[in-house]
């Protein structure tokens, strides 16, 4: 059977007539024929991440690689300062699938773990690893320590050999079949390096959103982005440009908040930045270094509570270090702490103290690489913002994810990706998450009459 498409002039509407040719009869089959009309009647895509840290990244890696994505589309990474300078440069990487279980983010921690070992393989990224974890209580020695659970014949095979100093009593938290870690930051650039020219990287602050009259009545619908482009040397032009798109998503961590302006109070994000210290201890140059985290209790002498991840470069990433500080929503908004955010001095020592009474081996020659300092951003429920901004054709919200957006990175970006090219996650009920959830009924969407959120009636 042949096809011959004939195709109305340009004045006409893009209806495509199939002429069948030669002796067969059979019909074209329900599935072909929708399959071709929905190629013919989508346009190219512009849309455009704001945020290229792991969620952003994620989101954008996840539309490039759709068979949903309509060909010639341009898919944009607005970044401020560079691809996972922020806490996707500076976390620990650390996921674990069953520790949601119960609640509304169990399906985040199961989809997200389960796709990170096969993503890892996709995109060439070397520092996933699943390990096992344990639980420790610092702050005394004796028989109930390191020693008495090297005797054990369930606890002997997890202990690192680093873990030669003063503790308490030891027990595991998980074998390494439902916990891992990865280095976001390489996830992060190995995932750019994978969609190639699919994505554009471009370096700017994102400023707000150009619209125009939507669908619905009250409703708007984005046209561009609006930026101040950032030039090599990190400094920010004087001018504002725009990129073109017809759909956004606001995936800046801590600083999404400002998205309530650009959208004009149609939805509200509360939000706040907890900005923690961290440390990086360097590989020992005589050992490798066993491949076992540590979960550490309340260290009531330097006010601590240690998480410890050994990574596949022999380095030692440890956070847990206390004295967080807490930023608001309108510091967020004026951009804190995303140019330069700094280690507290006084954290760092208490960590490195911390974890030397817990380690001979590091308290004898340890040596600190890197100290640093990112935030994470916690909306008031603990609960992401992910899904549609109301009353707006084209904007979305994946932010807010706490402490676990590392963690949930593969399954956000999947998800969210669904929503803006098909109208609707398959993989993620977003309902518990929604943007609108703590904006006034009367307040959601975009100009017009309201009734409950929904646009009734005239513009004025």
């Amino acid at each position: 059977m042949q096809l011959r498409f004939a195709a109305r002039s340009a004045k006409a509407s893009p209806i495509i007539a199939l002429l069948l040719i030669g002796s067969s009869t059979s019909p074209l089959s329900s599935h072909a024929f929708s399959s071709l009309s929905m190629s013919a009647a989508s346009p190219p895509r512009n849309i455009v991440v704001v945020g290229g840290g792991i969620q952003g990244t994620s989101v954008a890696y996840h539309l490039s690689k759709s068979s949903s994505l309509p060909e010639n589309s341009k898919i944009t990474v607005l970044e401020a300062k560079a691809p996972a300078s922020a806490a996707s440069g500076k976390g620990g990487g650390f996921m674990a699938r069953s520790w949601g279980d119960g609640g509304n983010t169990q399906q985040l921690h199961h989809l997200a773990f389960d796709m990170y070992e096969t993503l890892a393989e996709e995109v060439g990224c070397e520092t996933y690893r699943k390990l096992p974890v344990l639980s420790v209580r610092p702050g005394f020695s004796g028989e109930g320590g390191a020693k008495k659970a090297r005797k054990s014949a369930a606890l002997g095979p997890l202990m690192p050999d680093w873990l030669d100093g003063s503790v308490g009593p030891i027990q595991p938290m998980g074998y390494g079949d439902d916990t891992a870690q990865i280095t976001p930051s390489e996830f992060v650039n190995k995932m750019l390096e994978k969609a190639g020219d699919k994505i554009e990287v471009r370096l700017g602050t994102c400023e707000g959103v150009e619209t125009e009259q939507g669908s619905d009545r009250g409703a708007r619908r984005i046209t561009g982005v609006k930026y101040t482009p950032r030039d090599d040397s990190g400094t920010a032009a004087v001018h504002v440009e725009t990129i073109p798109a017809d759909a956004v998503i606001v995936s800046a961590g801590p600083w999404s908040c400002a998205a309530e302006d650009w959208f004009q109070g149609a939805v509200e994000l509360p939000m706040e930045g907890v900005k923690s210290t961290s440390i990086v201890w360097k590989k020992p140059e005589d050992s490798d270094v066993d491949a076992t985290a540590l979960f550490c209790g309340e260290d009531n002498r330097f006010g601590t509570h240690l998480e410890v991840y050994p990574r596949p470069d022999g380095t030692i990433y440890i956070c847990g270090i206390g004295g967080s500080d807490y930023i608001s929503k309108e510091e967020l908004k004026a951009g804190a702490y995303r140019e330069v955010c700094e280690a507290k001095e006084s954290r760092v020592e208490a960590a490195s103290s911390s974890f030397k009474e817990m380690s001979a081996t590091y308290k004898a020659k340890g040596e600190l690489e890197k100290v640093q300092a990112c935030m994470r951003p916690c909306p008031p429920d603990a609960q992401p913002y992910m899904g549609k901004v109301p009353g707006w054709n084209g904007a979305y919200i994946n932010a807010g994810h706490n402490c676990w957006g590392i963690a949930w990175a593969p399954a956000c970006g999947k998800s969210i990706s669904e929503l803006v090219l098909e109208g609707e996650s398959s993989s993620i009920d977003l309902t518990p998450f929604d943007p609108a959830r703590f904006t006034p009924v009367g307040k959601r969407g975009g100009r017009g009459r309201k009734r409950q959120g929904e646009s009734v009636g005239e513009q004025w």
